[in-house]
């Protein structure tokens, strides 16, 4: 990698479906020569409940478990990040949602304010959401309350801090062709 590039990426991949969108990423960063990270919480073995001593470090905003101390350096030293994941049933998986619960801790994250929560995740100055799902991205914007955009987006990583993000949707995808699946892949280098 080089350590000259100016952007310092993380690419959090919860999927193991779409594993070819994940590989065109790391594909599209590395002939930019561009510094990243990958996380896959299913390759890390990340544990998504709170156990009974992580709850108890909880409002201390601590934690004692290694993989949420190693996200959050990830995190830290990354200017731009990338979401790539399969939405269920409209919203985010579960993983996503443990992700942000057990890594996105008070103090390290974010603080609550007079008004509200303060974010901390100022330097993520760019973040690329990357949703599949058997469902029309229509159907979901439209009928299903667009929770990645609405929820996600716009609430939560705006909470946290992180500015211009933007949702890549590939709904349908169960009933794509090859050759639509291949476009997709290759409209990404204009993408991210």
């Amino acid at each position: 990698m080089s350590h000259c590039s100016k952007f310092r990426w993380n690419l959090i991949y919860f999927s193991n479906s779409y594993a070819q969108i994940f590989t065109k990423v790391q594909q599209i960063l590395k002939a930019r020569k561009e510094e990243f990270s990958a996380i896959n919480l299913y390759w890390d073995n990340f544990n998504p409940a709170y156990d009974a001593r992580e709850l108890s470090l909880f409002k201390a905003g601590k934690t004692s478990d290694p993989n949420v101390k190693k996200y959050q350096k990830l995190l830290k030293e990354a200017n731009r990040l990338i979401f790539i994941f399969s939405v269920w049933w409209n919203d985010t998986p579960a993983i996503i949602k443990s992700f942000i619960d057990k890594v996105m801790k008070k103090q390290f994250a974010y603080n609550v304010g007079a008004t509200g929560v303060i974010g901390h995740l100022k330097n993520i100055q760019r973040v690329e959401v990357m949703t599949t799902s058997t469902s029309p991205t229509w159907y979901l914007k439209i009928f299903c309350g667009s929770a990645i955009k609405s929820v996600f987006i716009n609430s939560t990583l705006k909470q946290l801090g992180m500015k211009h993000i933007k949702w890549l949707s590939f709904g349908n995808i169960d009933k794509s062709s090859a050759q639509r699946r291949k476009q997709y892949l290759e409209s990404l280098v204009q993408k991210i």
